[in-house]
């Protein structure tokens, strides 16, 4: 997406400082019930229910990658990580607020495994570009993973290490992912409505996600199933 904001985009991150003010509230509408999956993404969620964030790069396709996963409740676009309140997509794509753009997971534990959706994450895009991901250049596009659970930290931490020797072994260089609690890298603002689900309402529509064609190891593998 880097198209469009292209002479506005930093790859060196904004201190608090410097960020943007933002607001106290969404300067947009964030729409209620996922496109494709038909549940409420902003809750509530079944019992039970964990989630998780993801930054992959650009965020349609990103999304795209855990609704068609099997015990996905439901998933949300947004921006994190930062420190603009409420910004808008305008806004993070300045570099100015600090926001990572991400996915908002929700997933019951009992049908998939923290591993099974790491596993998702690091074969869906390449986590040792920095702060790009592929044509798509600035601190929005970095490779994150902010926890909810300790298990989640266990197990991003595992499965990044063991895929960092396979990506190592293909040539690949070393993996920036951001690994975090969630409260530590600050609250989940939901993006705009025309972001939700973007790749469900616009089939055709731009994709700048590709993986290294390196798989990272399954939980039968050696790596922990929570």
């Amino acid at each position: 997406m880097n198209w469009l904001f292209g002479s506005a985009l930093k790859t060196t991150m904004v201190t608090p400082e410097r960020a943007l003010r933002g607001r106290d509230d969404y300067a947009y509408h964030v729409p209620s019930t996922h496109t494709v999956l038909g549940t409420p993404i902003q809750g509530p969620w079944p019992e039970g229910t964990r989630t998780i964030v993801f930054g992959l790069g650009c965020f349609w396709g990103a999304e795209r990658v855990f609704w068609q996963l099997p015990g996905v409740v439901t998933t949300a676009v947004g921006y994190q990580g930062g420190f603009t309140p409420y910004p808008s997509y305008e806004e993070v794509c300045t570099g100015l607020t600090g926001h990572a753009e991400v996915v908002l997971v929700a997933y019951d534990p009992t049908v998939i495994s923290d591993a099974d959706l790491l596993r998702a994450f690091w074969e869906g895009h390449d986590p040792t570009q920095g702060m790009r991901q592929g044509n798509d250049a600035g601190t929005q596009y970095r490779s994150t993973i902010y926890t909810t659970t300790p298990e989640q930290a266990a197990v991003a931490e595992e499965t990044r290490q063991a895929f960092q020797e396979r990506l190592a072994r293909s040539g690949f260089g070393a993996i920036t992912t951001e690994i975090r609690p969630a409260a530590e890298a600050g609250q989940f603002f939901y993006a705009e409505d025309y972001h939700q689900q973007y790749l469900d309402k616009n089939p055709n529509g731009y994709c700048g996600l590709g993986g290294t064609g390196v798989s990272c190891p399954r939980p039968v593998d050696g790596i922990a199933s929570a």
